[in-house]
């Protein structure tokens, strides 16, 4: 079978499906959003005689896994774990100043590339396995975060367990820019740093201790910590509470990133380190958010390498690469668990305003995706 032909011949519905996806607005933050556009998805995945199982949440949208049993005889031990997210950083009402269209190859929209062409993909690649009964080499289990953006306890767990009980993970976030597939993605640490002073007459500012000046010191320094690949960004600030009185208290948000976990325990080891500049003053942190780096394994190595030889086959040459973003695939791959990401399409503009895919790659992913899905 000729994927690539295929799909090519199914474009139309594709592009009517992700403007159907799209049009569902789904910012992470807004559940009833988010639980409308995951209603419509699932009902498409229904149509594939797919096993929904909800895992109901009561401040993020409701979690979502759909199996496909198919045809496949092999054991759920050796499933086939698919990651995908339907939340968007994108708020409701974005999608009328940023509307849905096509230009050329592009098409834009808001969350088009970040993620609703994944789901795209992977409602498309099981319509195709079930409509012409092909029997895929295992069982495939597909996850659909509802909160993959902000980060959430309840989905970092179940997809622990899904992984854990996988024998391989793909991810359909968007390629590398050119198509490349990643091996290796940075972890995400956000930290928080509160910061005690003692509160004085602005007057005499010599009897307090400035919590926002001692905290902004500490941040200077702490910028030493970006070395090796090291990011640090200060992204929220506040502290004080009247223009005439030192500061009795400040903070700050981070967001810091890191390749692997020697770095990580150099950024933890850092903060606990933290020395008061000010006699008086007293520093405490916590860490508000962890996603651990997607470090390159030879189990990652070797699905490359066979995703690579089938995309050979069928005309498409893949390359690897790495990036800074994080995704749910690190939380599968530091488990140890064999994992390829960046299976989406190919664009550009993610988070901003000219957000768009190359339709031809869509196309192509989707045919990459149901082979990979047979023959892996």
């Amino acid at each position: 079978m000729d994927f690539n032909l295929y799909f090519k011949s199914r474009q139309g519905e594709m592009v009517h499906l992700l403007k159907n996806i799209v049009s569902r607005e789904s910012p992470s933050q807004d559940k009833k959003a988010v639980d409308a556009c995951s209603a419509f998805v699932l009902g498409e995945f229904k149509k594939t005689g797919a096993k929904i199982t909800r895992f109901p949440q009561k401040k993020i949208g409701d979690l979502h896994l759909v199996e496909f049993q198919g045809h496949a005889k092999s054991p759920s031990e050796g499933r086939t774990l698919i990651l995908t997210h339907i939340d968007t950083v994108w708020p409701v009402g974005k999608i009328e100043k940023m509307p849905f269209y096509i230009s050329g190859d592009k098409v834009y929209g808001p969350g088009v590339l970040d993620m609703k062409a994944g789901l795209v993909e992977a409602v498309c690649s099981l319509k195709a396995l079930h409509q012409l009964s092909l029997r895929p080499g295992r069982k495939i289990a597909i996850f659909i975060n509802s909160a993959e953006e902000t980060g959430h306890d309840a989905s970092r767990e179940i997809i622990a367990r899904l992984a854990n009980g996988s024998g391989l993970v793909l991810c359909l976030e968007p390629a590398l820019l050119g198509g490349g597939l990643k091996t290796q993605r940075k972890g995400r640490i956000v930290i928080r740093l509160e910061v005690k002073g003692r509160a004085a007459h602005a007057g005499t500012p010599g009897k307090g201790v400035n919590a926002i000046e001692v905290l902004v010191d500490q941040l200077h320094r702490l910028k030493r910590l970006a070395t090796g690949g090291i990011t640090l960004s200060v992204d929220l600030i506040g502290g004080g509470e009247k223009a005439n009185v030192v500061a009795e208290a400040a903070w700050a948000v981070m967001d810091i990133r890191f390749w692997n976990s020697v770095q990580k325990d150099r950024i933890i080891s850092a903060f606990k380190h933290l020395k008061p500049t000010a006699s008086g003053a007293k520093f405490k942190f916590m860490v508000e958010n962890l996603t651990p780096p997607m470090e390159k394994t030879k189990a990652s190595i070797r699905l490359f390498q066979q995703a690579k030889k089938i995309g050979s086959a069928m005309g498409i040459n893949l390359a690897e690469g790495r990036t800074g973003g994080g995704s749910d695939a690190s939380i599968a791959s530091s488990l140890g668990v064999a994992t390829l990401d960046g299976l989406g399409p190919d664009g550009n503009g993610i988070h901003a305003e000219n957000e768009h895919l190359l339709l031809s790659s869509l196309v192509q992913r989707t045919a990459l995706l149901t082979e990979l899905l047979l023959q892996l």
